[in-house]
This record gives C-alpha cells, sequence and structure tokens, in this order.
C-alpha cells in the first residue's frame, strides 16, 4: 500500500508500507549504520522515534536469536530505501517485516532516503507523521505529534521487577564475581552481556529505584543503562545519582546514565540538532589521544563549557563536532561516556571501559581486605 511520511517542516515524502499496515508519528532520526538493523530496533533508547536508515538495503540477513537487544521493536516506525522482503542468511530465523508485524511497527520502502537525511540533517530532528491521508492532512499530523521530551520514556521501557544475571568468565584472578546494581533506563542486553563477560554479576533495579534500595545489598559498584529521552525532565532520576555519588562507590555510565551524572554533579544537557546516531563515530580519548570508532545513539549531550573543571574532568571528545563524549570525577573510581562501548553492532574499541569498571572494583575490594586485616 502507498503511504507518506510527512514532515512538521512542510515536507512529504511518498512510499510503500511494510510491516504493521498502520498509521505511526514520532520523532524522526537517521542512523547511518551499514549494519546492525535488529540491534537498533530493539534497542529501548529508540522508543517514541522514527527510525530512518540511510543504508540502502536492510532486511537482507533477516533476524537472528543472539541479535536482539531487548524483547521488543522500541520505534515508532521504520524508514528504508530498499526494504529486502527476502533474507539471504543461513542463520537467519524470521524477517524484519515478521518482527514489526509482531509488534505492530509499520516501516515504509521505497522512499528518497538521501533526500530525507538531507532534510533532517539541514533543518535539525523534527517530528513525524506517516499514513495514508493526502499530504496536508499528514503535515498537520505531525505538527500535532507532541515533543518527544513531554513523555517519560523511561518509565516505559524500564523492568517492572527486579532481576539478577550471573558472570559468564570468572574475573581473571579467579575471585568471586563482583557485584554490581544496575538502574535500568532501557538497558540493552549486550551491556549486561559485556559486564558478565568480565565477571561482574549483578540485580537490575527499576529506573525509579531508591538510592537507599539500592545501597542496602552490599554490591560493588553501581552502573547507569542507556535509555530514552530528555534527561532534564528526570530530575528524581538526577537525584538518586547524586545519593549514590555520596556512598563513594565505583559508578559507571552510559548514555542516558552519562547525561544523568553529569547533571548530577550540575552540569547541563542540551539537546542535539540532529543527534549522533551510527556505528561510525571517531571519538579521541584525551589521555593517550587514540581515537576510537563508536557505536552512538544520543540527542542530547552536555556542554563542555556547563562543567565545573573542579567537579569533573572531560576524557573523551567527539571529532565530528567535539561534543562532549566521556567524563570523569578527579579522584574518584567515576566515569561515564556518551556512546555506547559494547557497540552491538559496531566496532569494539571501547571495551576497556568495562575492563576498568572491574578493576576499580577489584581495587575497592583489596583496600576493604587490606583494611580489615589491619584492624584485626
Amino acid at each position: 500500500m502507498q503511504a507518506r511520511i510527512a514532515l512538521e517542516t512542510g515536507l512529504c515524502f511518498t512510499g510503500r508500507l511494510f510491516g504493521a499496515p498502520r498509521d505511526a508519528a514520532g520523532e524522526l532520526v537517521f542512523h547511518t549504520g551499514m549494519t546492525g538493523y535488529q540491534e537498533i530496533l530493539t534497542d529501548p533508547s529508540y522508543a517514541g522515534q522514527i527510525v530512518l536508515f540511510t543504508a540502502p538495503h536492510i532486511g537482507n540477513y533477516g533476524v537472528h536469536a543472539e541479535d536482539w537487544e531487548s524483547a521488543h521493536v522500541h520505534p515508532a516506525a521504520v524508514i528504508v530505501r530498499d526494504h529486502c522482503r527476502r533474507t539471504y542468511h543461513r542463520g537467519s530465523e524470521r524477517s524484519l517485516d515478521e518482527i514489526l508485524r509482531r509488534d505492530a511497527v509499520p516501516g515504509l520502502s521505497d522512499v528518497d532516503t538521501r533526500a530525507l537525511t538531507i532534510a533532517v540533517r539541514d533543518h535539525g530532528t523534527c517530528r513525524a507523521a506517516i499514513g495514508q491521508a493526502d499530504a496536508d492532512t499528514m503535515i498537520q499530523r505531525a505538527r500535532a505529534v507532541a515533543p518527544i521530551e513531554s513523555t517519560d520514556w523511561v518509565a516505559r521501557v524500564t523492568t517492572r521487577e527486579t532481576y539478577d544475571f550471573e558472570a559468564t568468565e570468572p574475573p581473571p584472578d579467579n575471585a568471586k564475581p563482583f557485584r554490581v546494581a544496575m538502574l535500568d533506563f532501557g538497558v540493552k542486553k549486550s551491556i549486561i552481556a559485556r559486564l558478565a563477560a568480565e565477571g561482574i554479576e549483578g540485580r537490575v533495579f527499576p529506573a525509579h529505584t531508591s538510592a537507599a534500595e539500592l545501597l542496602a545489598n552490599g554490591f560493588e559498584g553501581v552502573f547507569l543503562s542507556n535509555g530514552p529521552g530528555d534527561p532534564a525532565t528526570q530530575p528524581r532520576l538526577v537525584a538518586t545519582v547524586r545519593e549514590l555519588l555520596a556512598a563513594d562507590l565505583p559508578l559507571f555510565g552510559i548514555c542516558l546514565g552519562h547525561q544523568l551524572l553529569a547533571r548530577a554533579i550540575g552540569a547541563d544537557t542540551i539537546k542535539l540538532p540532529f543527534g549522533h546516531h551510527g556505528a561510525n563515530h571517531p571519538v579521541q580519548k584525551l589521555a593517550t589521544s587514540r581515537v576510537e570508532i563508536t557505536s552512538q545513539n544520543h540527542n542530547y549531550a552536555v556542554p563542555a563549557d556547563s562543567l565545573d573543571p573542579k567537579a569533573a574532568s572531560i576524557t573523551h571528545l567527539s571529532l565530528n563536532d567535539d561534543t562532549v563524549e566521556g567524563l570523569e570525577l578527579p579522584g574518584r573510581p567515576v566515569y561515564s561516556v556518551q556512546y555506547h562501548p559494547e557497540a552491538a553492532p559496531g566496532p569494539r574499541d571501547s571495551h576497556y571501559l568495562f575492563e576498568r569498571f572491574r578493576q576499580d572494583m577489584s581495587s575497592r575490594r583489596g583496600e576493604r581486605a587490606t583494611a580489615a586485616k589491619g584492624g584485626s
């Protein structure tokens, strides 16, 4: 069936529906990765958004059991140039069309995605609507879409109940696994898998769990996950992070976790013109000048001039636009990155950050053991 995507700017593009045959609306963003559509579509951080893929062929290698980042497709809709209805990978279990239909998510193919991407690049992230009505009606629908910051997307995607995960590998010194409390703002399964591979086990808590509950179980570290939405609309989460900082435990944050940590120490966050969404973004680690190719998915960022240099140091910068991509608290095992070091999809240049988290917990464990011997 023929349908349209209309932008609040007044532009309108025609294509063909696949997936669920229904209307949809949301914030339009484009993703520049060449592969990884399954991981992207099942990443809870994309809740409330319409994902436009710049890669021309989407769906050709199907859907695989090991590549799910969550149980469902989270974007409101998908836009592609060429939807491959036939899958060519021998390990494929189902098609892109099948999972979109299962989760009631529409797709629009045969769209001039290059022109649509340029429109978003030039005018910035905007609201959009997909449907079969005439162009004027669709443009009005796009303009009526609620801004993404008006919805608590974290509350929609976080786990409803606590659950545990186990280490899949022992720590290098064969010590017992390190125990971590994770706040789930929309965590990807690959993040949990990466922690488990470092000899870390833990408990995943709903996003609005209190700091007191998190700290009542003797955890050795705290992890702040990725997630959707505007961090400025989450003062309760910011307050929780501020309380967790007072506990002086190793703390590691990714994406939304990075932004909440920044706000907890008094920094601001802003909305970028069209965000960073891709698996090929160069980031420089300032301590070594080493460049990492990273996977990114964020519309918000921490302005460098809002960070108090006495409270935090910038550790990583984007080489595309000088966006702050990492920070740490001086003299403390507390740090965060804006990008996704677990990749999925993307290169693995930044896996060392998970190793650092384990090493910091190991150091603290050693300090406690030494103190216990001294006091006995």
